[in-house]
Formats: structure tokens, C-alpha cells, sequence
């Protein structure tokens, strides 16, 4: 009749459970009686709602001096130490009076501090497995955004394009510049050939430059291009017909100057860089009447580089009038005579007086564009940008910087998207001897710290390769939001509804670090569905800068522990849960206060993230679990006490001395 009762009074709801027992398991002693493995069914997250209107805060308050119970170092007490902790531990958490002896605030800094740590250990590691890059260059590049203003939005911000024939010094002029080694300077012709964009400053002017490729106007055969552009018809172009090959490459310099020109045009001023050294020639001649004859309305400064010595620099100078124009001698590599180059420059522009009409930009999150070679990169940030912003050519290694773009979505959202280089393997880039495929792959990389969403761009008949999968890896390293963008999706053939699926399936299974990613399919070169891209990296960026409630996170917590226990050692010790918090955003980072971190081996921790995620979504952003754990005991009075009871023991003095 007892039974029958009981299963009338709770066999009606999945949520409630026969009546609390005495039992004082550890699975007891962290959770009150009625949350139980069989409780509910914990694979719907709709229950929590209900949940957590109806259930009481559950977890203790943990007062400040709480906060220091708990360290990365995990506990290494003796063996007597341990068997009064678990003595200690038996205490039943469903008592209210425990709760206030807790301070949330402690462990919320001490989570932070946590943050912290890992964020700078990560980051040197990474740092340590970059190529080595100048230092001296970065020191200057820091110095110098100091004094920049970030409150006028770039594109209102007049621009000065850097214009010359190849390997006259635009690119280390233009680092000069901008105070930093933004672009790829490598003594070789041709490593330039997209539009990059950089802010500088000199004085109260503030301006945008636009470092060009070099433009070759005169008529030269197809060897002497390859040449004068270093471009190879071989390196990762064995599936391209010969044919498409050199029609490519006899295109490669007329797309440089289309980007040149379309430089030009937006700029106010204009930047003529000819070499020193090597003295006038004819291409200087052409490209200098060029500009006379095209864009005399525009301030025109002809720059003599590679003039090291001012006494020497006056003399190759020069021969440079016959340009037309007033030759300034100057070195970027050394910095001589830039000075006075900013200043012709800065007579040019039109100064932006106030600056407080605009307001502070808001954030913009930055999505980089990342994949091997000749997968469609250019074609998709030009299909998206709606025009040709990068060139797009059959060509290996078309792209070498990684090249910012502004971009506006569908909704009125911001977006700065950047192309890179194709990322090769390691072994690849270091057999081909080639400094400029090296620079081209460290950008990349540096694209994707820099960033907050990745879009991994796979070829559809190529699928995922080993490359893709170092590429998954440090995005998910790195703590980015990533989205996988299957492009050439029209070469598949016979495709049906199963298509899609099975593929997806083929991708989950190789790409398992990556699980959590979107999937986007997607054809550039004719821009179907490109704009899903956009939609879907929209989309991750609002996961990776979403905050979870701290009780909502922490009814997840206790679902997922009453659910699967953490596993008891060979010494019956079991690891226990005391508070959990959300410490960071992008990417969502928490940190697990617990008895032991050792007793929390590594397929647990899985299986946290995993309901974390069934539970609380973050769809497309890797989410980072840290595990503190309570430091030493202390002895007090002569015995050993857990730190948790001599807290409670001096705040209970506290509270009667204040009465």
C-alpha cells in the first residue's frame, strides 16, 4: 500500500523521486537526495528550464577565504592528510547554514586569475612554435600605434597609395610606414601583388596606405614575366593542364595593375618609388607618364629609394628629373629622408579636424579566410565583397599577404575578412627553399590569431587531407570560432539529397577536433550560396561571445555529475565538483573548482564538454574546461584541519565577537 502511494505521488513526473534517504555517498554529499541518476532524463535540454525555476540553488557559496583552497598544482597531501579530507568532505550540502559560510566573489577572481594564467602559457607556446620574427620591427610597430587615433573609422581615412615597377622597395616602404612588417619584404621581384592596406600617422594627419604590386608596362615574352615575377608553373599546379597554366600566368601582370590602378583611384595621394641604385629606366619613363597624363589632378611624390648615404642619395637623385617630377631621396630600409616624405605627403591630404563627430567603432569581429592552395580563398572574399578585390588565378601561391577588406552582411553587421596565403605542410615549404612561401604561411597563421572566426575552406573532390587536419588543429589551439566551407560544391557529380549527408558524415569522421563546426557548401567562382558563409559566421561569433548564467551553468554541471560520476581510483577516492563559473568569452572558458583535478582523468573532462554543449549549445567555438583544485591542508591548533573547517571555525568567531 506504501508503495502504491508512492508510485502515485511521483510516478506521474520524470522530475521528482521518492524521498530523500540518509545515505551519506559521495554522490549524496554534493547533490541533495532527490537528484539522482534516475531523476529525468538528461538528454533533453528543455527539462532545465523547469528546472531551474523550480529547484533551489543547490551549490554552496564559497567565502573569500574559500578562494584560496583551490590551485593548478592539485593536491599532494600525505596519506593521513587525505583520509581526513574525505572525513571532512561528508557533509551534507543541502544544509542552507553551509551555503553562507561561501563567497561566490573569491572563486570569480580567483576563476579569472585562472584565465589568465592559461591564456598566457598558451600564447607562448604558440609564439615559440612561429617562426622567428624581427623584434625590432614589432618594438617600432607598437611605439607608434601609441599616438594613433582609433576613433575615425578607416574608410574615412584618406588614402596613399605606394605605386613603382617590381623590387624597387614598395613593400619596405610601405612597412616603414605603417610601422610594422604587415607586407612580405623579400629581396625578389613580384612578391606583392594584392592591395594591402595600413594606418600611419605623421603629426596631427592621419592616413591609410596601400601598398601595390609592381606594374609592368611594357610588353615583355612569357619567360621574362616568370621572371621578372618569380612564378613558378610547377609547385602544386600537376592537375592543371599546360595550357591553362601559361594562359594564367601571361595574365598575372595585367591583374597587378589592375589592382594598382584601382589603388590609384581611391587615393589622394600618390607615391612614385623608383630605385636608386639601379638608376632610370624605361619602365620608370612609362610609368611615370603614365600617371602625368591619367592623374595630374592628384598630388604625385617620386621617392628615390635605396639612397643609404644622404651624401650619395643627392647624386643618384638626379637623373630622375627627367621624370617631371621633384626626386626626393630617401631609404626605407634605414628610415633616411622619410621624414621629409611624410611631410610632402601630409601637404597632399586634407586634414580631418575633428575628431570627436565620430564615435568610438564599435567591435568588428574579424573572420580569416584559411585552407591549402587553389581551394577558391580569393574567389570566395571576392564573390562576398562583390568585386575583385584579390586576384584569382589557377597559379600556386597567387596570394602571399594576408589582405584585410571591410565588409558589411546582409544585416548591417561589420565584418573585417582576410584572405591568406595557401598553407602547405611544413615539409613542403621547406624543400622548395622558397623565404617567400615561408613569410606567405606565417601571415597565414598570424591571420588566424588575429581573428575571431576561421572559415576552414576544403576542396570538394579533394575532401579532407592531412594539411586540413594541422589546419583544424590550430584553429582549435588557438581558441577560434571556426565555420568549414566545402567549396566547389558543383564539381561533385551526380549529386542527390544523400549527397550532403554522407559527405558531412566523411567530414565529421576526419575532422574530429573540429566536430563542432558548421558545415557551409558552397560554389565562389559563380557565387552560389556564398552569403550562407557570412549567415553561418555570424551566427558562430554570437556563440563565442555568449555568457552562461552561473546558476544555469551550474544546474548543467550537476546534471552531468548525477548523471555519470567522476571515476573512483584505486584508492577509493572520487573526484567531487564544488563550483563552476563561466570566467571568459571568445572563447567561452570555465573553470571547474573540484577536490582534485587528478581525479578527473581526461575522458571526463570529454564528457563535461560534451554535455556542456548538448546543454548549452556554443555550436561553432571551441569551449576551454580548467580544473582548480584545493591546495594543502593546514594544521591548526596542533592537529590537522581541513582549511574549509578553520575557515568556518574563524567566521564563526568573527560573527560572535561582532554580536
Amino acid at each position: 500500500m506504501a508503495a502504491a502511494l508512492q508510485l502515485l505521488c511521483y510516478g506521474s513526473t520524470k522530475i521528482a523521486t521518492p524521498p530523500p534517504t540518509t545515505s551519506s555517498s559521495p554522490s549524496s554529499t554534493l547533490f541533495p537526495p532527490f537528484l539522482t541518476t534516475s531523476s529525468f532524463s538528461f538528454s533533453r535540454p528543455s527539462l532545465l528550464l523547469p528546472l531551474r525555476t523550480s529547484l533551489p540553488v543547490l551549490l554552496p557559496r564559497v567565502s573569500r577565504s574559500m578562494a584560496n583552497e583551490f590551485s593548478d598544482d592539485g593536491c599532494q597531501e600525505e596519506e593521513e592528510e587525505d583520509e581526513e579530507l574525505e572525513e571532512g568532505e561528508d557533509v551534507d550540502v543541502s544544509n542552507d547554514e553551509s551555503y553562507s559560510m561561501f563567497d561566490v566573489d573569491a572563486l570569480e577572481e580567483e576563476a579569472q586569475d585562472a584565465v589568465r594564467e592559461f591564456s598566457s602559457s598558451l600564447s607562448h607556446q604558440l609564439r615559440l612554435e612561429d617562426e622567428k620574427i624581427n623584434q625590432k620591427e614589432i618594438g617600432r610597430k607598437q611605439k607608434r600605434q601609441k599616438n594613433t587615433t582609433k576613433n575615425v573609422p578607416d574608410y574615412l581615412l584618406p588614402k596613399v597609395a605606394i605605386v613603382g615597377r617590381p623590387n624597387v622597395g614598395k613593400s619596405a616602404l610601405f612597412n616603414r610606414l605603417v610601422g610594422g612588417n604587415k607586407a612580405i619584404v623579400v629581396d625578389e621581384p613580384g612578391v606583392t601583388r594584392d592591395r594591402l592596406y595600413g594606418r600611419s600617422f605623421w603629426g596631427d594627419y592621419e592616413f591609410m596606405v596601400v601598398d601595390t604590386g609592381g606594374v609592368l608596362t611594357l610588353s615583355k615574352s612569357q619567360a621574362n614575366v616568370m621572371e621578372e615575377l618569380a612564378i613558378t608553373t610547377t609547385i602544386g599546379m600537376d592537375g592543371i593542364p599546360l595550357a591553362s597554366r601559361e594562359a594564367a600566368i601571361a595574365r598575372m601582370p595585367s591583374m597587378i595593375e589592375r589592382q594598382a590602378a584601382a589603388a590609384i583611384e581611391e587615393s589622394s595621394v600618390i607615391v612614385l618609388v623608383v630605385d636608386g641604385q639601379a638608376g632610370l629606366t624605361a619602365a620608370d619613363e612609362e610609368i611615370a607618364d603614365w600617371l602625368r597624363k591619367n592623374y595630374s589632378n592628384k598630388c604625385i611624390v617620386l621617392a628615390v629609394n635605396k639612397c643609404e648615404s644622404p651624401r650619395k642619395g643627392i647624386l643618384q637623385a638626379t637623373e630622375f628629373w627627367a621624370l617631371g617630377f621633384s626626386p626626393l631621396p630617401i631609404s626605407a630600409l634605414s628610415g633616411t629622408g622619410t621624414g621629409e616624405l611624410l611631410d610632402l605627403v601630409c601637404s597632399g591630404l586634407k586634414k580631418i579636424e575633428s575628431h570627436e563627430n565620430f564615435d568610438e567603432e564599435d567591435y568588428v569581429p574579424a573572420i580569416s579566410i584559411v585552407g591549402r592552395p587553389n581551394v577558391g580563398k580569393s574567389s570566395i572574399l571576392n564573390a562576398l565583397v562583390g568585386e575583385d578585390r584579390t586576384i584569382v588565378s589557377p597559379v600556386s601561391g597567387t596570394t602571399r599577404d594576408a589582405i584585410d577588406t571591410d565588409f558589411t552582411g546582409p544585416d548591417g553587421q561589420k565584418f573585417r575578412l582576410i584572405d591568406t596565403a595557401g598553407i602547405r605542410r611544413r615539409a613542403a615549404v621547406a624543400s622548395s627553399g622558397s623565404m617567400t612561401e615561408a613569410l606567405s604561411v606565417n601571415r597565414a597563421f598570424r591571420a588566424i590569431r588575429r581573428s575571431d572566426v576561421v572559415a576552414l575552406v576544403i576542396e570538394a573532390m579533394a575532401c579532407i587531407t592531412e594539411q586540413d587536419f594541422k589546419i583544424a588543429e590550430r584553429i582549435e589551439r588557438e581558441g577560434k570560432g571556426c565555420l568549414i566551407v566545402v567549396n566547389k560544391w558543383d564539381t561533385i557529380p551526380n549529386k542527390n539529397q544523400q549527397t550532403a549527408t554522407y559527405y558531412e558524415q566523411d567530414v565529421r569522421e576526419k575532422l574530429r577536433i573540429l566536430d563542432w563546426a558548421p558545415i557551409v557548401y558552397s560554389t565562389a567562382i559563380a557565387g552560389h550560396s556564398v552569403e550562407k558563409i557570412i549567415v553561418a559566421a555570424s551566427e558562430v561569433e554570437k556563440e563565442r561571445s555568449r555568457r552562461l548564467g552561473t546558476s544555469i551553468l551550474n544546474q548543467v554541471v550537476r546534471e552531468a555529475v548525477a548523471f555519470k560520476s567522476p571515476p573512483r581510483t584505486r584508492g577509493g577516492k572520487r573526484g567531487r565538483v564544488y563550483y563552476c563559473t563561466q570566467a571568459a568569452i571568445r572563447p567561452p572558458t570555465f573553470v571547474f573548482f573540484v577536490n582534485d583535478a587528478k581525479l578527473f582523468p581526461e575522458t571526463y573532462r570529454r564528457y563535461m564538454e560534451k554535455q556542456l554543449r548538448k546543454d548549452a549549445g556554443f555550436s561553432g567555438t571551441p569551449i576551454r574546461l580548467l580544473w582548480r583544485s584545493r591546495r594543502k591542508m593546514e594544521k591548526e591548533e596542533g592537529k590537522s584541519v581541513p582549511r574549509t573547517q578553520a575557515n568556518l571555525v574563524l567566521r564563526s568567531k568573527e560573527l560572535a565577537s561582532s554580536k
